[in-house]
């Protein structure tokens, strides 16, 4: 498991977009909304998760210099509903788009 401070956990860092549906030793379950024009604040993801995405829309993640590491406009919508991710390092997540990103994230915690 990455090193990061927990103050940057997306929980901690960015409680407004991120609820937790279900946690226990094995899983956390995140419900992750981003409406339209808002940016979640710098925050990290330290276990690797399975996505669902219940509404799509475009945006931007930069890392915590602010540089840009993903532009979903230049890859276009996945053609999967349900993503692999790995961690996810310090980082903001900006909706570009014009309707709610909205996600489910299963985080696999470490046995």
């Amino acid at each position: 498991m990455p090193d990061w401070p927990k103050s940057l956990d997306a929980l901690e860092a960015a409680p407004r977009h991120h609820t937790v549906l279900l946690e226990n030793d094995r899983v956390r379950v995140l419900d992750t909304k981003v409406p339209p024009g808002d940016t979640v604040p710098l925050h990290t993801h330290r276990w690797p998760s399975v996505l669902q995405i219940l509404s799509w829309s475009d945006f931007i993640r930069r890392d915590e210099h602010g540089r840009v590491v993903v532009d979903s406009r230049a890859t276009g919508r996945p053609a999967a509903v349900a993503l692999w991710s790995e961690p996810l390092a310090p980082h903001t997540l900006e909706n570009v788009g014009t309707t709610d990103l909205h996600v489910i994230a299963v985080e696999i915690k470490s046995t």
